[in-house]
């Protein structure tokens, strides 16, 4: 079980993430100003006078993982976890809000928001979000090392090499030339054609002609 203390929400997932944005100034690109939830301090240093923001961010995002998570009684290590898992948008159910933070905060979608009117907040008000960290499937992708489930590494995955088609010849290809015997055969049919046709040229040139 996972928790985040400060709000009392809980998962038996693999993670937690605590999401938290501020209303806040920010310059809109046209010489004025406009007024946008930010994960992060926007600083107004510069800004004209009236659009001052907060120095500080009253509370910070956090992540919490679980820890000693085990498969078929082997742990798995943090980096399966950390590399594999998949966040998803959780709804608490707000049930174990401390006193002090339900009197400033108020549901507010899928989290909480501090702004009384959500749909006019303030400059400095906030709004939280909790997202929960799932695990797909992990067949193929983890394997035991040092009595420890690991990620798959490349060098242990089994490439499967296939052998080439053999492609048949179209029947406009020439024959392929004969060999072994046939060869041999063929050879001394040929030989033995062009040596009686030698001989019957130099028959014809010994015959006298006649007058």
């Amino acid at each position: 079980m996972i928790e985040d203390s400060d709000f009392g929400v809980r998962t038996s997932d693999f993670g937690l993430d605590r999401r938290v944005e501020m209303y806040q100034w920010q310059r809109d690109g046209r010489g004025g100003y406009q007024q946008v939830w930010k994960p992060a301090l926007v600083s107004s240093s510069n800004f004209s006078e009236g659009h001052a923001n907060p120095s500080s961010f009253p509370l910070e995002g956090r992540i919490w993982w679980a820890t000693e998570v085990s498969v078929d009684g082997k742990p798995l290590d943090a980096s399966v976890i950390k590399t594999l898992g998949q966040w998803q948008d959780f709804r608490p159910s707000f049930t174990r809000l401390p006193a002090n933070l339900a009197a400033t905060f108020q549901p507010e979608g899928d989290g909480l928001g501090s702004a009384l009117n959500p749909l006019d907040p303030r400059i400095g008000d906030l709004r939280i979000h909790w997202r929960t960290l799932h695990l797909p499937p992990l067949a193929d992708k983890i394997e035991l090392r040092g009595g420890k489930w690991q990620l798959v590494t490349p060098a242990s995955s089994i490439a499967i090499q296939t052998a080439p088609v053999p492609v048949a010849p179209s029947t406009d290809d020439a024959q392929p030339a004969p060999r072994g015997p046939m060869l041999r055969m063929r050879t001394v049919i040929l030989g033995g054609l062009f040596l009686l046709a030698l001989l019957l040229v130099q028959r014809a040139r010994r015959r006298p002609r006649k007058t």
